[in-house]
């Protein structure tokens, strides 16, 4: 049936729900669901929650990637549309959703997921730190609009569209990874021989973690899967980018201890440290005025950097990793 199947997995109705069903629902588009797979079904549900479009499945207490896949088994319609739950649509999304799989008539689609427009400080201070060059790795399409849609072999589930029959002719997701499985199941479409387009005009608006040590924790997180994945998945996850932040670590380790043999090294550590400064505050700057938040930006690019690093390292030589639930 034509249409979209709307999947979204959570551990429980939410604050962040509560401010996405009403943006859902008000979708400029006729033909679509909205699946919620909790835990557990709650006892009482508000009103906004009450509407034929909107179904709470629960799932017990697993993944999110065994979450996606029960939703997907129970989708009604052509497409599935996978959204995190502490991100809301843009109100044409599904519009231009169709509009694309129609014109490029690809497997999926992905989209940016930019910070809402009420986020906290926080919030836009780690927005800004993905949006930047030197924090993000050139990346930034994936939080702010690209000028221009293009071919991508890796795309996060945030949100992410896939044709259903192409889900489960590849078998779905890797219950395996967590987080990660969305990078594991763009690989399957990639090597399955199917083209996965960015297009810029997708949008969703997506929180930031609302404190530093959240936002920390989720770019660890990120290092030790994206780590872990280079070594086994190197086809689209041993790319330099990923590489830099360890190299980055390592480098200031190595220098600082050369300088106690010759100072050169020191004088070469600074030199070095001082145009990543540099660069990365111009780049900053040229993304906010605000000084606070310029401030805190750098902070969080340096101590990220730092974090991504280290456990990108720690990834990379895990024989395997063991994911923790939600």
């Amino acid at each position: 049936m034509t249409g979209f199947s709307i999947i979204i997995p959570v551990k429980e109705i939410n604050d962040y729900l509560r401010e996405s069903i009403p943006h859902l629902l008000a979708l400029d588009y006729k033909d679509y669901e909205v699946l919620i797979l909790p835990n557990e079904k709650p006892s009482s549900l508000e009103s906004e929650f009450v509407d034929e479009r909107v179904k709470i499945i629960a799932s017990g207490v697993v993944s999110p990637a065994i979450k996606r896949d029960m939703g997907a088994e129970q989708a009604q319609f052509e497409y599935l549309a996978f959204m995190d739950d502490d991100a809301y649509p843009s109100l044409e999304w599904l519009e231009v959703a169709e509009k694309t799989f129609s014109e490029k008539n690809v497997a999926a689609l992905g989209g940016p997921g930019m910070v809402p427009p009420d986020a906290s400080k926080k919030e836009v201070v780690s927005g800004i730190f993905y949006e930047t060059l030197v924090g993000g790795g050139g990346l930034a399409y994936r939080y702010r609009p690209a000028l221009e849609g293009f071919y991508v072999k890796d795309y996060p589930s945030v949100n992410l569209f896939i044709r259903k029959n192409v889900f489960h002719e590849i078998g779905g997701f890797d219950n395996a990874f967590w987080p990660g499985e969305d990078t594991k199941l763009c690989l399957d479409l990639i090597e399955a021989g199917h083209d996965i387009w960015y297009e810029p005009t997708l949008l969703v608006y997506h929180h930031r973690r609302p404190t530093f040590r959240g936002h920390f924790k989720q770019i660890g997180g990120y290092g030790l899967h994206r780590g872990h994945f280079a070594k086994i998945f190197p086809q689209t996850s041993a790319m330099p980018l990923y590489f830099a932040p360890s190299i980055f670590l390592l480098g200031n380790i190595i220098l600082f201890f050369l300088g106690y043999a010759n100072t050169l090294f020191w004088q070469i550590w600074g030199v070095l440290l001082a145009v990543y400064l540099i660069l990365a505050i111009i780049d900053i700057v040229c993304r906010t005025r605000d000084i606070s938040i310029a401030g805190m930006t750098l902070l969080i690019l340096v101590g990220s950097h730092l974090v991504y690093g280290w456990r990108f390292i720690q990834g990379y030589f895990t024989s395997k990793l063991v994911s923790k639930l939600r």
